[in-house]
């Protein structure tokens, strides 16, 4: 098992106390924000309660749903993790493109929390407010990063089913904005809807038809 501290204790020892872990949810989906979190825990904290409380807490991804909530509500109700939220939606994704928009919802979020320094998942980001280390796979490799994909993926995952409930026909609480098929038979049946992103296949391509 890799010690997910050891990104986290090089930090710590060069003096950076003030240590986010950033993560993001949302680039691949057809509809939908692009979701950006990032989280410090206090150092002492999560030492101690490394091999226990947070024992599980790996990458959103492979997580089951209900683990992911109620890690989510365990990191959003303790006094020892300070939390930063940054949202782009459709719109300005199709404007300024997915990456960029990505980046964007990254810097957001860490400037809500002051960090000194930041982990970052997967290649380098510009445009952060602090310094920064990007870490492939970083979501299962940093306890930092992995806490921030929690936070970043419940959060759209939520901002989907509310979505849900304006477009029903879509499924958008099952899939989640990504490309099933249930979900590309409804646009091919009822269109794009505000929330999609008109730039991203097949999308784009149905607006193209739509102009023919």
């Amino acid at each position: 098992m890799p010690d997910v501290l050891l990104y986290e204790k090089e930090a710590w020892a060069s003096g950076f106390l003030r240590l986010a872990g950033i993560d993001e949810a949302g680039r691949g989906p057809l509809a939908g924000p692009v979701v950006a979190a990032a989280l410090i825990f206090d150092p002492e904290y999560i030492r101690n309660e490394l091999g226990s409380t947070f024992e599980k807490l790996t990458d959103s991804k492979v997580m089951t749903e209900i683990r992911r909530e109620e890690y989510f509500e365990l990191l959003t109700k303790s006094k020892s993790v300070t939390i930063g939220i940054g949202i782009i939606e459709s719109e300005e994704i199709d404007q300024i493109n997915i990456l960029k928009a990505t980046h964007k919802a990254m810097a957001l979020a860490a400037s809500q929390i002051n960090p000194q320094f930041a982990l970052v998942d997967g290649l380098p980001v510009k445009g952060l407010p602090c310094e920064s280390r990007s870490i492939v796979k970083g979501d299962a490799l940093s306890i930092s990063i992995s806490a921030a994909s929690i936070i970043a993926k419940v959060t759209r995952d939520r901002i989907l089913v509310k979505l849900d409930a304006e477009y029903p026909e879509y499924g958008f609480a099952s899939h989640k904005g990504y490309g099933t098929r249930q979900h590309l038979d409804a646009l091919k049946k009822h269109g794009a809807t505000p929330a999609h992103r008109k730039t991203f296949r097949p999308v784009a391509e149905l607006n193209q038809l739509d102009l023919l």
